[in-house]
């Protein structure tokens, strides 16, 4: 694999971080401006909306300029939304740190998957591009509880200038280790806005909404479910989320591996295990180690899903891929937020801390429906070119026999 992989890791590794370990000090950063923990979540909800809005956006005023050039800048827009974060005099400018660093994420990481595959030969592509999001799963065993510590031992506050320092060095590394490629020349916003012409693009972001999506219903209230129903205290909440973090490691790895093998089985296996996981979590929540290892398994079955998700929309918008790359990161933020929602929903309804399990599985299960169609559709339409082509074929032939 080449060595620009590592500085497309870096990047996803900063990202994954800051994203992420906002979660672990905001009870800290509540505090320093004096507002409320949920006025102070407006800082997590902030940065998943401007991933959403983000990705679409900045990919596509991206066509203008080499795919090189734009990572460099998103990293530039990443260093200087957490430095803002970092020297905030009030809520209201971390808070607009926190969106100009959101922008970066969908951007970044659906560019970012395009330039992995290019990099690459045709069997290898979402091996590649499992290694770039590697940085966001190993972001979630040490960015976060790392800059948790320090944000406990020094301030929150430093753990954001540690996070704009990651962002320098992704910017370095993407300037030293990424290839100019040059800006192709089916980039533009037309053909890039083309791709969303076909139903297999729209399909592909169905089943990233909520297939992570269920992952995202349970993850979201794991405090209170491991602490009221496993009977964990607080404080080993944050290992077992290293644990969430290294299946999330190993199911991203295994993805990519198995997808570049068979894109579709690969989808259908880790979307039905996971609706499965996530409803079986219902009841090993009630013991704590089959608690744990079922997180670790959510965690590894969630993040399977990633790299063939991804591989499927740049196979389906190939002519341009790069504006429908990013939408379907946009989409795994959408998700999350809607499946944040929809597990809140049934906790206030009374149905207790593992009812959002029960959520997840069927958004995952929906998911797995969904890819169904999306293999159907791609079969049919295989079979379809393929009867043309042989149509065709018969036509040449019958023209030589008639000139004989």
């Amino acid at each position: 694999m080449p060595l620009a992989l590592l500085a497309l890791a870096i990047g996803a590794f900063g990202i994954g971080t800051t994203e992420f370990v906002i979660m672990g000090v905001l009870p800290q950063v509540a505090d320093d401006f004096g507002v409320t923990i949920p006025t102070a979540g407006w800082l997590v909800s902030g940065y998943a909306l401007g991933v959403v809005i983000g990705a679409p956006l900045l990919t596509g005023l991206g066509t203008k300029v080499s795919r090189k050039k734009m990572l460099m800048f998103l990293m530039g827009l990443f260093i200087v939304g957490n430095a803002l974060s970092a020297f905030a005099p009030g809520f209201s400018v971390m808070l607009i740190g926190r969106i100009i660093a959101s922008l970066a994420h969908g951007a970044f990481f659906g560019i970012g998957s395009v330039v992995a595959a290019d990099l690459v030969a045709p069997e290898k592509k979402a091996s590649a591009i499992s290694l770039m999001f590697m940085g966001l799963t190993v972001a979630n065993i040490v960015g976060v509880p790392g800059g948790t510590y320090i944000g406990q031992a020094l301030g929150w506050r430093v753990t954001f200038a540690v996070v704009a320092a990651l962002g320098i060095i992704g910017l370095l590394g993407v300037a030293k280790l990424v290839p100019e490629m040059g800006k192709p020349e089916t980039d533009s916003l037309r053909n890039e806005f083309a791709a969303f012409r076909n139903v297999q693009v729209w399909l592909a972001m169905a089943m990233t909404v909520l297939g992570y999506g269920g992952v995202f219903a349970a993850i979201t209230y794991i405090t209170p479910m491991m602490t009221e129903v496993a009977g964990y205290s607080e404080g080993a909440v944050t290992w077992l989320l290293v644990l969430f973090g290294v299946g999330m490691f190993l199911g991203n790895l295994l993805g990519g591996k198995f997808a570049d093998r068979a894109l579709m089985p690969m989808l259908f296996t880790t979307l039905g295990a996971l609706a499965l996981a996530l409803l079986l979590f219902t009841a090993t929540a009630h013991d704590k180690v089959l608690a744990a290892i079922t997180l670790t398994l959510i965690g590894a079955l969630g993040f399977a899903t990633v790299p063939p998700l991804q591989k499927w929309v740049l196979d389906q918008a190939s002519a341009a891929p790069t504006l429908a790359s990013a939408a379907n990161i946009g989409a795994f933020n959408l998700g999350n937020a809607l499946a944040a929602w929809l597990g809140g929903v049934v906790i206030a309804a009374g149905l207790g801390y593992t009812s959002p399990n029960w959520v997840g599985a069927l958004l995952s299960g929906t998911a797995l429906l969904l890819s169904f169609l999306a293999a159907f559709l791609d079969r049919r339409r295989r079979r379809a070119s393929g009867n043309v082509a042989a149509g065709s074929a018969q036509v040449q032939q019958s023209g030589v026999l008639l000139e004989h």
